[in-house]
């Protein structure tokens, strides 16, 4: 194949400014609703996402990566002519990293997902031809955006009255606390390993049955319950600290959780986002190295999960904060035991997801989980003006990612044939 290492060079720098995308403007909004809460600052917010997203796109990042290259595009269509493949990858990362550039500029939560689910139709239907688009997949991606922000609306709606039932709206808020916290990151311990067992440790070689699995994460599960029920008897009750708002010592037990689950939600991130940037990197990888054959499916090199989670890293720690101020305050107001709920919700939609590989949006799934707890407090704790303005940064996203690719589809075939 002609031009191979230009086009292994052009798709490595490519892929690697589409994670700093993802990481820029998804991974804030990942970590929005810990800070928003106050149960991190910034600086430590930036630390748990390098670590858990690091580790989610590099252990559990290979079953959706599948989902976004094989399933929007029919392969065999361009088995003749691979090198037009090649040409709408590179063009589709290229268009979807920019339009995260300028999304993560204005703050605006936007979804990876949609940015290069819109670029890879856009150069797919007008670059190639509209029958090479499988429009099928494209409807169920699109059904998913709708389902995502919903299921994880109710889900946070369902755990934050949950909390309201069992802690805040009793007689003992604080002893009940301590009672039942550990009982919530059991549950977060519980899903995180077990997406990891059924999914993530494949590809490096280790594989569980479904029984095995569901011990190992009822294991986790205990464990982390355990050591967080021993961090949780050590606070104490300070009788100033309900002064200005009447459950400042509950929510200081609901930090202990948070933490808990900001690491699960960075690490689900990692696992279902990483595929937005390293998909389209393995497709081109893939036809290069077999001189040119088109594959329906490549294996998911390290080197390729490497680089897209140091792209995640670099552009949470360069641009992040500025998404995370709109998730972590913007919609409304959050507390650690709100943002707990909310986090927790959008961790097992993702969860869920990506066990079934489908390419879900965790920008719409968070959003719609911050939307349902508030909502559980009455629609006045909810800034509407914020998210109607988060809902037009979604419906541009679309087209957005699909002009600009086009206009690089063009512009690479122009340079390369």
């Amino acid at each position: 194949m002609d031009h191979a290492t230009t086009y292994i060079i052009l798709v490595a720098a490519f892929g690697l400014f589409m994670a700093w995308g993802v990481g820029a403007n998804d991974v804030a909004n990942a970590m929005g609703t810990s800070v928003g809460s106050g149960a991190l600052t910034i600086k430590q917010a930036i630390m748990v996402a390098a670590i858990f997203e690091f580790a989610g796109a590099y252990l559990a990042g290979g079953q959706v990566t599948k989902t976004i290259r094989k399933g929007i595009i029919d392969p065999s269509v361009l088995s003749g002519t691979p090198e037009l493949l090649v040409f709408g990858m590179l063009a589709a990362l290229l268009a979807a990293a920019i339009w995260l550039l300028i999304a993560s500029h204005f703050g605006w939560p936007v979804s990876t997902t949609h940015s290069i689910v819109g670029a890879i139709v856009g150069f797919a239907a007008v670059g190639i031809g509209v029958d090479v688009v499988n429009w099928g997949k494209v409807g169920a991606i699109v059904m998913s955006w709708v389902v995502s922000p919903v299921t994880s609306g109710v889900i946070a709606f369902a755990l934050f009255r949950s909390v309201q039932r069992l802690i805040l709206d009793t007689d003992k808020p604080f002893e009940n606390a301590k009672r039942y916290v550990p009982v919530y990151m059991f549950m977060v311990g519980f899903i995180v390993s077990l997406v990891t067992l059924l999914k993530g440790l494949k590809h490096v070689g280790i594989n569980f049955t479904m029984g095995e699995s569901y011990l190992l994460a009822i294991a986790v599960g205990i464990i982390i319950a355990l050591i967080g029920a021993v961090k949780i008897k050590n606070i104490k009750w300070d009788p100033d600290a309900d002064k200005d708002f009447h459950f400042a010592n509950v929510e200081r037990v609901f930090v202990v959780l948070m933490l808990i689950t900001a690491c699960a939600m960075a690490f689900a991130h990692g696992s279902n986002d990483v595929a937005n940037a390293v998909g389209p990197v393995a497709a081109v990888a893939g036809i290069v190295g077999s001189g040119g054959e088109i594959a329906s499916e490549t294996a998911m090199p390290p080197w390729i999960l490497l680089l897209g989670g140091i792209g995640i890293v670099a552009g949470l720690l360069t641009y992040g904060h500025r998404v995370m101020a709109t998730i972590g305050t913007g919609i409304t107001e959050l507390t650690p035991s709100r943002g707990f709920a909310a986090t927790l919700a959008a961790a097992t939609t993702v969860v869920i997801a990506s066990g079934t590989g489908l390419p879900i949006s965790t920008t719409h799934t968070l959003v719609g989980a911050v939307l349902g707890v508030g909502l559980a407090r009455g629609i006045g704790a909810v800034n509407m003006k914020m998210v109607q303005s988060i809902f037009m940064s979604w419906i541009v996203t679309l087209p957005a990612g699909a002009l600009l690719s086009i206009l690089f589809f063009f512009f690479l075939k122009g340079i390369f044939m």
